[in-house]
């Protein structure tokens, strides 16, 4: 989907008479049984330019536009059909329709709403530019956002833009003389692991760099409220986020990995205390009512995805408790903390990670390639909170990696 939007806009195929998702969901109170913010953050912050963009239709050519016609196989009666649909299903596109249609009859000022929701659209992202310019410091959103102002009618030196532009620059790399552009950074993950594995290397926590990588994640823990708060209202910042310049959505692992490389300085600088204990009670209020953690929000996990006819949606709009969230939280509780084995928390998120087991003994991890890596944190995680390696689903997990390891000793698992 999100190369069918690029080629859209940069005029290389035309856009779909209908997009699934109509704009007017960002205009849904939070009360709604389906609303906008039942779909991931991340899902929103690509998906509320992706609205006004396909409402819009439109598409911007220039003379340094490259030429890709020759990559499409196209029909003597026009385009071909795949590249033009956009939906998991024609009988869904057609419905989609009717609904809009039907809603424009008992609308009695349709345009005044229409308008109402590309300023809610727009408002959204402008509300969560983050100090670099970007649009929640990821490259796809920021991109589809700079296209989506200019088709609302913003000049391409308006100043949101040219911080959007030099915010994006900011995330390109050199690889062999050539330029990559990183999806957002990784300062504050980076730093986190690398300054832990120091320490457990042998590396005091009073060497220079260990004091300079530990202050610098301390500089980073949020104070603002995100996202995060409107289904988690009772609960005070204290998360950190994946890259430098993210200040407003914090996620789980970035917050463990971030509190196992400051734990030794908890009992020694009362600021550390401070972060320390705020970090931990962000964790605790972010468990999902399911028994496992999420990534970013807490009970985005209606699976309204299916009900949306999107292509990649469920990747795109969910962000319910995942295998390795879960597994790698409990692993952080049991082995950086005193917390007992038998606390409620605990005991509903071994119960999720036993309940959500394979059938051959694996795990599913929702951030990696796929389940080894699942099955490492589960396994981990599960161990770490005292669940006996004579458990049924450790023996079955670990008869699984057994029983899957390649014919040269090591072990490896394809994307597909």
């Amino acid at each position: 989907m999100f190369t069918k939007i690029m080629l859209a806009l940069t005029g290389q195929i035309p856009w779909p008479m209908l997009f699934p998702i109509p704009i007017e969901i960002v205009l849904l109170p939070v009360s709604f049984p389906i609303n906008f913010f039942d779909f991931s953050i991340f899902g929103r912050a690509n998906l509320t330019p992706i609205l006004i963009l396909a409402e819009k239709k439109y598409r911007k050519k220039t003379k340094m536009s490259p030429d890709l016609s020759d990559l499409f196989v196209s029909r003597s009666d026009g385009w071909n059909e795949e590249y033009l649909t956009w939906s998991r299903s024609n009988e869904w596109m057609s419905i989609l329709a009717s609904i809009k249609n039907e809603i424009k009859k008992f609308m009695t000022l349709p345009e005044q709403i229409h308008s109402l929701a590309f300023d809610r659209a727009k408002k959204y992202m402008l509300d969560r530019i983050e100090p670099d310019g970007t649009f929640s410091n990821y490259f796809s959103s920021t991109f589809l956002m700079i296209f989506s102002l200019l088709s609302l009618g913003y000049k391409r030196n308006h100043p949101i833009i040219m911080n959007a532009v030099n915010g994006l620059k900011s995330m390109k790399c050199q690889i062999n003389g050539l330029t990559h552009m990183q999806y957002t950074t990784a300062t504050v993950w980076n730093t986190s692991l690398i300054s832990y594995a120091l320490q457990e290397a042998g590396v005091q926590d009073t060497d220079p760099t260990i004091v300079k990588a530990n202050g610098f994640l301390l500089s980073r823990q949020h104070y603002k409220y995100g996202d995060w708060a409107i289904h988690n209202p009772g609960s005070f910042p204290g998360g950190w986020g994946f890259s430098y310049e993210n200040t407003i959505h914090p996620d789980l692992d970035d917050t463990t990995a971030s509190l196992r490389a400051i734990g030794k300085m908890v009992n020694k600088k009362p600021l550390f205390h401070q972060a320390w204990d705020r970090g931990i009670q962000w964790v605790f209020s972010m468990q999902n009512d399911d028994g496992g953690w999420p990534s970013f929000e807490k009970n985005v996990n209606k699976s309204i995805s299916s009900f949306i006819p999107l292509q990649g949606s469920e990747l795109l709009l969910e962000d319910s408790s995942s295998a390795d969230l879960t597994g790698r939280t409990l692993e952080f509780f049991g082995n950086h903390t005193t917390l007992s084995n038998h606390h409620c928390a605990i005991k509903a998120g071994v119960k999720w990670l036993l309940d959500h087991q394979e059938k051959d003994g694996s795990w599913y991890g929702r951030w990696g390639i796929c389940y080894i890596y699942g099955t490492w944190a589960a396994v981990t995680g599960l161990a770490s909170v005292g669940v006996s390696s004579s458990h049924p689903a450790i023996q079955k997990a670990i008869k699984w990696l057994r029983n899957i390891q390649n014919s040269d000793g090591g072990w490896g698992e394809s994307c597909k």
